[in-house]
């Protein structure tokens, strides 16, 4: 690349902004990424992955580790609240359709391997992120500890209730450019709460002596309430509670924060305490989980129609906000960050006009994508969740009578999209689904032979040295920078910092 390469200030240090910083340091692009908490949080429960994002754990070399703390998913038992069972919905030769199970895990795992897997100095917590201001020569983020940072490009990956997303939809708002959407609040017809118990031994139930997992969901009766239990390794179950809020309660809840949190559980768990699951009372396994790894969070949903906006774009929950009753939610997050990445990787110069056709780009490439399964989670919302009368018999017609080929369709069109990163090796289509073609790397393309298929395998420089290497290119950029921040100026980590 004749231009220097992109600075890039990733803002939020979650799966999606992990797992971009990953790709960036494989494709020795300088970014920093800024978490506003102050440690991180152990909190949720489940995780399941399939054939839509497994390729690229293993172009990162991560695929085995995650399999280490994973569990493949053979079955579904839907049961009513008395435990007699509804459907047994089996998975049977779908890996060889699509070359992988379908693998359940605790999600502080799989947070805990892409954090390992992060250069610790890239990372910055306590990075509350106050506002932000762009020009044609750069972007800058204000932090609540009184420093500033330069880039060229703003991700923000930041969650449901974005600061990047709420600062950018402010200065555009101004601008009267923001489309009226864009400014409504997310719809909440959902709360949940999660946990993962401690190890329970292998005595504690014959489920947890399987190498697989054990998927049950519970479904209640003239009641909001559904419940669900997952068999993780370690001797672990991972459970979740949904109520379905109505009209009134959804405005209440919309008011509250909606983050993950360990506190205002105390009702929710006297209430659930005597439910039943495959493992005896709900409650048990409650009280076999650390009060502080217990959240409550509301499920929102929406799909925002701004996705970017001068120099700063929007990734995962802080674009397309989708429910959790497909599994989908953070697997698009980390397809958004495949796909940036290897934009971010073609893109010719920091010009405006390429930040912005670059950002164009990686919309139109996602944006079909995240709408199908954004309709897609509404629907088995219904069906996994919804009590209303209409809803009951939606999943009674759905269990009882839907073809198992009709499902099995379903499944193969939402593996068939598998995007990876286009700037490494491409992992080979394991299955005999047919996968969709992605849009190549130009750059990558354009390599010798020789030198395509080793420089994606080569480790990053030294942080050092890339600092001194950049330097003087980043020069020119500093002075034209000026007009967003103040003059005392001081590189931080690749990344320009100032502080009052």
């Amino acid at each position: 690349m004749s231009e220097p390469k992109p600075s890039v200030l990733i803002v939020g240090a979650g799966l999606a902004g992990l797992l971009l910083g990953i790709l960036l340091e494989r494709a020795n692009i300088p970014y920093q990424i800024f978490e506003r908490a102050a440690e991180v949080k152990k909190l949720g429960a489940v995780m399941s992955l399939n054939a839509n994002i497994l390729p690229v754990f293993e172009q990162l070399g991560l695929f085995d580790e995650l399999l280490e703390i994973s569990f493949p998913i053979y079955s579904t038992n839907m049961y009513k609240e008395d435990m007699e069972l509804i459907a047994d919905i089996s998975m049977d030769g779908l890996k060889d359709l699509v070359g992988y199970d379908y693998v359940a895990f605790s999600r502080p795992d799989l947070y805990n391997l892409l954090y390992s897997k992060t250069p610790k100095e890239k990372i910055m917590f306590k990075k509350k992120i106050l506002s932000l201001q762009q020009n044609e020569n750069g972007v800058m983020i204000r932090v609540a500890d009184g420093t500033t940072y330069h880039g060229d490009i703003l991700v923000g990956s930041d969650g449901a209730y974005s600061g990047v997303r709420q600062s950018l939809y402010k200065e555009m708002q101004k601008k009267k450019i923001l489309p009226a959407s864009d400014a409504k609040q997310m719809c909440i017809n959902f709360s949940t709460m999660v946990g993962t118990t401690n190890p329970l031994g292998q005595d504690f139930h014959e489920h947890l002596q399987d190498p697989f997992a054990h998927f049950s969901l519970m479904i209640g009766k003239d009641s909001p309430y559904t419940w669900s239990t997952f068999t993780v390794p370690d001797s672990r179950i991972c459970w979740a509670v949904q109520i379905q809020l109505d009209s009134k309660s959804s405005e209440d809840e919309g008011f509250r924060n909606s983050e993950w949190s360990a506190e205002a559980n105390e009702g929710m768990m006297k209430e659930v305490n005597e439910f039943q699951t495959p493992y005896g009372r709900l409650g048990k396994l409650i009280e076999a989980t650390d009060k502080d790894r217990i959240s409550k969070v509301f499920l929102e949903d929406k799909m925002f129609e701004t996705w970017y906006h001068g120099r700063t774009v929007l990734i995962g929950d802080a674009a397309h906000k989708l429910l959790p009753s497909s599994g989908q939610g953070a697997v698009n997050a980390m397809q958004d960050a495949v796909i940036l990445a290897n934009c971010i990787y073609d893109i010719a110069s920091v010009m405006p006009e390429e930040v912005t056709a670059m950002f164009k780009d990686y919309r139109r490439q996602r944006r079909p994508h995240v709408q199908a399964q954004y309709e897609e989670s509404k629907t088995n919302a219904k069906v996994m969740y919804g009590q209303k009368w209409w809803e009951r018999v939606l999943r009674h017609v759905v269990f009882k009578y839907l073809p198992k080929s009709v499902q099995t369709k379903s499944v193969i069109r939402e593996v068939s999209y598998r995007p990876q990163a286009t700037f490494l090796p491409q992992t080979a289509n394991r299955g005999t689904t047919e996968v969709m073609p992605q849009k190549p790397s130009k750059r990558y393309m354009a390599q010798p032979q020789s030198q395509s298929q080793q420089q994606p395998q080569q480790q990053p420089q030294p942080q050092q040295q890339q600092q001194q290497q950049q330097q003087p290119q980043q020069q020119p950029q500093r002075r034209l920078l000026s007009s967003l921040a103040s003059k005392s100026k001081s590189k931080h980590k690749g990344v320009e910092a100032d502080r009052k």
